[in-house]
């Protein structure tokens, strides 16, 4: 079987899914990017059948004549998709051109468009907030003139938490629009802000049904992470995910991919818990999660995370997996202006919790500072009990500061 991974740029974990692919038995494993070919990495360069090199591997139109380059150097395609989230919608037009299996496009934009996926919940009936579509700086104020303060504003199509503001005046809201600029040409989403407990929810469909599932606790908000430069960030996965506690967002959360109109593949949703009890899906994507939370999921249930989601793409099949453990992450953040100078307390966080870390990555000196809230390092926390694992990502960010001079 000839697959055609589309990976625009080489991140970390973007390679460590391609990897995942080209180790998959049976499959013969092509890289379609717009990266220079010395920029693979040996071991991946020797498991590729096939690599080609585009101007724009966000452009559907390229992603279409490579995919058709590598079919006629290295036979039949039978699979075409990546990981990034920004590529999805151009993915699935690049597969109904080449007549291949795979999410259709109007399902890729009900993920993509926050807009037009609130939309369709609405009309599902599942809860999220009331939201409008931005055409231009007055459709915001309408808004909230109608629906009052506090506010969230960001990108039609943004990921991550990134250019997303909160707003609770109009002081605000006229910062950040003149930030945003909402347009035609640029469109954005401005919302209610939901206020509660912060979670995601990751579910695995097979030809559209919910198959398995996840889910993580941020420590705290992502978007208090962001306003807040001081915050060392933190992801909790509990091992009791299977809880009666989380029943009603297992009902909501498969509800909105079935909603939406998921095929095979992992989707990553945030929703809130809000003060009440209740629960609010805040955006889904119809891609794999970032902020170490496939480390996270195969962590908790003892297994490859990464081969087995390129299997579950390649293969249509998912493995009966068991939770033995929960999980969590501690992302070290540099604060300040400069270059990384050093990193203190590793030694004491690793003589109080070394037994439980099962994965790091320290901040490297000399590096300048990361601008997101997954900060320029981690460490991974591994135990049977949920509330040791929470302490111990409490007790890293306590301990570990990255010092820029």
């Amino acid at each position: 079987m000839h697959v055609v991974f589309v990976a625009p740029f080489f991140m970390d974990t973007t390679l460590r899914f391609v990897r995942a692919v080209a180790n998959e038995p049976g499959v013969s494993c092509s890289l379609l990017t717009q990266e220079p070919a010395y920029k693979v990495p040996d071991d991946l360069r020797r498991a590729l059948l096939g690599f080609a090199q585009v101007d724009n591997a966000l452009d559907t139109r390229q992603i279409v004549l490579g995919a058709k380059a590598l079919e006629q150097k290295h036979g039949h395609v039978s699979r075409l998709f990546g990981a990034l989230e920004h590529i999805q919608v151009q993915l699935a037009e690049a597969r109904e051109v080449m007549g291949l299996p795979g999410l259709p496009a109007e399902a890729a934009r009900n993920f993509r468009d926050k807009a037009r996926m609130k939309d369709v919940l609405g009309a599902a009936g599942l809860p999220c907030a009331r939201h409008q579509e931005l055409r231009s700086s007055a459709d915001a104020w309408a808004f909230a003139q109608k629906f009052g303060y506090p506010l969230v504003l960001k990108p039609l199509a943004g990921a991550g938490s990134k250019t997303t503001f909160r707003v609770d005046d109009d002081r605000q809201l006229a910062e950040a629009l003149l930030q945003a600029r909402p347009g035609d040409h640029n469109p954005a989403i401005v919302e209610q802000f939901v206020v509660g407990q912060e979670y995601s929810f990751e579910t695995v469909c097979i030809r559209g049904e919910p198959v398995w599932h996840s889910l993580t606790r941020y420590l705290p908000n992502p978007l208090d992470a962001v306003r807040n430069p001081w915050i060392q960030w933190c992801v909790l996965l509990p091992r009791e995910i299977d809880a009666p506690a989380f029943d009603d967002i297992r009902k909501v959360g498969f509800a909105t991919v079935r909603a939406l109109g998921q095929t095979t593949g992992l989707t990553h949703m945030e929703w809130f818990r809000r003060p009440d009890g209740s629960v609010a899906v805040s955006e889904i994507a119809a891609r794999p999660p970032g902020a170490q939370i496939c480390s996270l999921m195969g962590y908790a249930n003892d297994v490859d995370f990464y081969q087995a989601w390129a299997h579950l793409m390649v293969r249509e099949q998912w493995p009966a997996l068991r939770r033995s453990y929960a999980v969590g992450a501690a992302f070290f953040r540099a604060q300040g202006r400069g270059r990384i100078k050093a990193v203190h307390g590793i030694e004491k966080a690793q003589r109080e919790l070394g037994k439980l870390v099962v994965e790091s990555k320290l901040p490297r000196a000399g590096a300048s500072p990361s601008s997101s809230y997954e900060g320029d390092g981690f460490a991974i926390v591994r135990h049977p009990d949920t509330r040791v694992v929470e302490s111990a990502l409490k007790r890293l960010v306590e301990l570990v500061r990255v010092q820029v001079g």
